[in-house]
Formats: C-alpha cells, structure tokens, sequence
C-alpha cells in the first residue's frame, strides 16, 4: 500500500489515522500536549523539514539534533546511544552504512506500513534498504554521479565535456599544460565512497552473497582498473588529491584554479552554497565512462531508520512518512537552499525541481539531469556488512594518493571484520 500522501494544512486527525495505521503504537502521548519525538541528522534542509512536519499537525513534535556526518561522527554518536539505551526516534543512516546496522541488530525492521511503501520505489534504491529479504530504513535520495564543470573556464582552456575517461585524462593534460597552476578536478581520497561509486560504474563489485556467507572482492579487476586509473592521475599531477570539503578544495574552486567537481546528485546544492559568486558560470553533465555509453554509480544517498529500542514508533513512522513521501517534505528541504536531494520516489520529482533554485546553474533543468542518470546507474551493487569499518582503513591508506593501495586495505580489513564479528566468508 502506498502511502496516502499528508499536505501541509492535514488536520491532527488525519495524521493520527495515520500514524496508528503505521503500528507498534506509543504510551507517551500526554493529554497536555503533542507527543515529542528526536530526529538525529547532518543533511541540509533538514531543519526546515522538520519545522514544516511540526506546523502540519498538533499531535507530535518533533526536535532536531544535527549531527557530525559519517562514520568517525554521527555513527559513532548514534551507536553510542544505542548502547545507552537513550536513542533518538528518528535517524538517517547512508545506504553503505545501513548492512553494518542491520548485520549488529543496531536498527528497527521497518514497520508494515513503511515496508510497503519501500515495495513501492525503484528497484536501485528499494535494494538498497533491504536485507535478507527484510526492509531497514525507507530511501530518501538517489544519488547518481554527475560532473560539475565552470562553463567559462572550459571556453577558456577550449576543451569539451569529456565523455570518456580517456577523453577526462587528455583534457586534464591540456589544461594543466595551458596553466601549471590549474587542474581540470580533483579526487577526494579521504572518502572511500567516492571511489565505491567509480567502482561501481565500472561494474566493479566489493561484496556479493553466496549462500549464508560474504564473498569481498575489493581486489576484482574493475576495481583494479579505477584505483590505477586515479593513482597514475595523481601521481602525474594531472588531478589534485585532496580532502572533501578541506580548505584547500574550497579554495582552489573559489579561485577557479579546479575546473570540476566529481559529485553527485546531491552536491549541486553545496556547491552553490560553497561558490555563490560564480553563479551562471557551473553546469552539470553526466559522469564520464570507459567506454562513452551513460553509466553510473552512487555516492551517498540515505534512508531515515529507527533504531533498536526506539519507544515512539508510531510517531516515528509518522514523521518519516512525511519525510519521504510528501510534496512538503521536498519544498521545505530544497527551500532551505542546502539540498538538492534527488528524491528516491520519481513521484516526487516535479516538487523537487520547484523547490530548486537553478539560476544558479544558468537556469539548467537540474533535475532533468539528475534524474535521468537514476536510469544508467549500474545494477547489482550490494554494501557489505563492514562498511564503515572498511572505509576508515581505506582512508588511512589513501592518505599518499595511492589509491589502489586503498583497495587492498579494504580488502584486507573487510575480511578480517567479517571474521571478528562471527559473520560467514564465503570461500
């Protein structure tokens, strides 16, 4: 059943219909007031989400908490809470990080209604959420790999929008060797998402399943094949490697001296934010691939999940279906003028396109674009179950730009975790 979608101007009844349809109901609901629930995250707009849940009805409020992102951060932050038994009601957890919850009993089986709504979504994300045949968290975004580029500089340095990943290396030659101070882009060797997503648009595969066990392939050829293609880019000066986000990053787009961003669906609104002065001068196209035809993986992208011993799930289950599933979810979060989620729901991408500014992107249909790589992402990717704990390994090793080196400490610390954690590896 799909969710009957709840406006913004629903009357408390109507949301509490709801609610109870979504089970597992709650004692705390106090005559004197709305029932207060918590909702953990680090992704922008996530404030004006939850103002416009809490204007839409009376019975529940919700406070937010914004969290650090990521592993070393809110993971920690949230795993810390479990073992308290004081969770918040409402978290969202990347896909990569949703099997290593669900593998450690760290989060809540979706309830019957959330499930069905999940049934209902996109084979590439719905896949995403479930596990052993179970749901964990309801998709909030896709996020396809795009390429961000400064139009101007492009005329400048006279080269094209590559669309092969040899075509990306001769343009990064030709610009360095037009200025020794410019680089076409710059790979993000701190976050091993980013290189998972090349990965998988390369068809590369980390995990797989063979019966009750987990199969890693950090090592297969495709892998191989990105981490020497990046490692000789950086080794040759021709890209820069660098830490997201670090001040040296923003600094070399804000003077214009990286001419692209490697991104995703959802950086188009940090990077407006980061270079609100360039505004006209960035456009996005789709991701190069090895042989030219439309490809992608995805970096990032999240679900909001409960965790284990949440105690207001009816509330829960009621915010998070207004979270995913509502034309006013998408208005208020892109309205913020921080997000660019693409919604995991292609019902809800025409509200998502009117609540995005584009002008900064010379009025491109933002949105078109991005959702039309939802189309070319790679099937069959599957996040193991040691994710998390694989990554930080692989940040360590990629520190000298040596990103090839990174996949062998994936490989290595993925399957001594499995290992240490009583998990099966197949042979």
């Amino acid at each position: 059943m799909k969710f009957t979608k709840i406006s913004a101007v629903a009357s408390a009844a109507v949301l509490a219909l709801g609610a109870a349809a979504c089970g597992g109901g709650s004692d705390d609901t106090k005559a004197d007031g709305p029932e207060t629930i918590t909702y953990w995250s680090w992704l922008g707009g996530a404030d004006t989400l939850v103002d416009a849940f809490n204007k839409s009805q009376t019975r529940y409020k919700v406070v937010y908490e914004k969290i650090p992102a990521g592993g070393a951060g809110g993971y920690d932050k949230m795993n810390a809470a479990i073992k308290a038994g004081q969770v918040p009601d409402v978290v969202n957890i990347e896909y990569n990080a949703l099997p290593e919850f669900a593998s450690q009993g760290n989060v809540a089986e979706a309830s019957a209604d959330l499930t069905s709504y999940v049934g209902t979504l996109p084979e590439g994300v719905k896949g995403l959420a479930t596990l052993g045949g179970k749901v964990w968290g309801v998709p909030r975004d896709a996020a396809p790999q795009v390429l961000y580029y400064r139009k101007d500089l492009f005329t400048k340095y006279g080269i094209e929008v590559p669309k092969t990943w040899a075509e990306f290396t001769e343009a990064a030659g030709k610009v360095k060797k037009a200025d020794k101070s410019v680089r076409l882009s710059s790979f993000w060797k701190d976050d091993a998402t980013v290189l998972a997503g090349f990965v998988w648009q390369a068809g590369g595969r980390w995990y797989t399943t063979q019966g009750d066990g987990w199969k890693v392939s950090y090592d297969d050829p495709n892998s191989k094949k990105v981490g020497d293609y990046w490692t000789g880019l950086i080794k040759d000066d021709l890209v820069r490697g660098e830490v997201s986000y670090s001040p040296e990053w923003t600094k070399n787009l804000v003077d214009g001296k990286t001419l692209t961003v490697l991104g995703a669906s959802w950086n188009a609104g940090s990077l407006r934010d980061l270079v609100k002065d360039q505004a006209g001068k960035w456009a996005l196209a789709p991701m190069p691939s090895w042989d030219g035809k439309p490809a992608s993986g995805m970096v990032g992208g999240t679900v909001y999940a409960e965790l284990k011993g949440v105690k207001h799930r009816a509330a829960a289950d009621a915010f998070i279906e207004f979270a995913a599933s509502t034309p006013e979810s998408l208005k208020a979060q892109l309205g913020s003028g921080t997000s660019s989620a693409l919604p995991a729901d292609p019902a809800l991408v025409d509200a998502a396109k009117a609540g995005f500014d584009s002008s900064f992107y010379g009025g491109q249909d933002v949105y078109a674009l991005t959702s039309a790589q939802v189309a070319s992402i790679v099937p069959g990717w599957t996040w193991g179950p040691v994710q998390v704990f694989a990554n930080a390994k692989m940040k360590d090793a990629a520190a000298s730009g040596d990103i090839t080196a990174s996949l062998t400490a994936g490989q290595d610390a993925a399957t001594g975790e499995i290992k240490s954690r009583g998990l099966t590896l197949a042979p």
